[in-house]
């Protein structure tokens, strides 16, 4: 018996699941969650890490970050925008031309009734294979409050999040020192300080947060808090820190654990 021929529009989709059926699909263990309504698609595609835009930044976008205790109650919000990015080229002795992109990103703390608590003006880098994130952004205001009025200098020590990280691999230590003076005295130095950090093995791993799920490595350091009025009075706390960042997206979640282990705080992204 003669069959009649299909429709044109019946033959392209034939067609269509014919060409797809070829391909790879993902286990079903390993396929991706729906996407959040809220969530840009950009959170869910795998993007290469650009230095033309650090953690795939771009002017005026906004982002939030939840703070939240060892119980998950929340204590504050980061809050930051990006003001501006530019692209400058050095040409280093008997050396090829590098290229350095900088991301200005203004940022404010705050509490869980929407008041400021703090703001900071941070400055990203990108350069070869390494993204850099401000060590100004590492600063302890809770340890500062003593010294309301006083005058502050900071200075930061960048921290180094490589786009493809070996796993095991030692990475630079970073953070930032602020020196607390009166007009005729210098009173003290807070430091924070993020040293030991190391590459988890294992490779990505996949973390899922308010704003979306994300491949991500880790990061885990050993972080110190000191407040130095004078060399032989130093009041210290330490403990531990463990980053999780997608190299094309920046630091998706970190927590932050007391000398004993017990977790004290997790930072994690809601909006981008």
């Amino acid at each position: 018996m003669l069959l009649s021929p299909l429709p044109a529009a019946l033959t392209a989709a034939l067609l269509l699941l014919t060409v797809g059926a070829g391909r790879a699909q993902p286990a079903p263990d390993t396929a991706r969650p729906p996407r959040p309504a809220d969530v840009s698609l950009l959170t869910f595609e795998k993007i290469a890490a650009d230095c033309a835009h650090p953690f795939g930044l771009r002017e005026g976008q906004h982002l939030e970050y939840r703070l939240q205790d060892g119980k998950g109650k929340t204590t504050g919000t980061w809050r930051y925008r990006v003001l501006k990015i530019s692209t400058d080229t050095s040409t280093p002795k008997k050396s090829d031309p590098v290229q350095t992109t900088k991301v200005l990103l203004k940022s404010g703390l705050y509490d869980p009734t929407n008041h400021l608590m703090a703001q900071q003006d941070l400055t990203y880098f990108c350069r070869r294979d390494t993204t850099f994130t401000d060590g100004l952004g590492h600063i302890n205001y809770g340890s500062l409050k003593s010294f309301r009025d006083r005058r502050l200098a900071y200075q930061g020590t960048p921290l180094a999040w490589p786009h493809q990280p070996a796993a095991g691999s030692n990475l630079a230590d970073g953070g930032v020192v602020v020196q607390v003076s009166s007009p005729s005295v210098a009173i003290a130095k807070v430091i924070t300080t993020l040293r030991q950090r190391k590459v988890l093995a294992g490779g990505p791993v996949s973390v899922t947060v308010p704003a979306g799920t994300f491949n991500c490595y880790a990061v885990e350091s050993q972080r110190e808090v000191s407040t130095a009025a004078r060399a032989d009075l130093v009041l210290k706390s330490s403990g531990r820190e463990v980053d999780y960042y997608d190299p094309a997206v920046g630091i998706i979640k970190t927590e932050t654990y007391d000398k004993g282990g017990k977790l004290v705080q997790t930072r994690v992204l809601t909006k981008r």
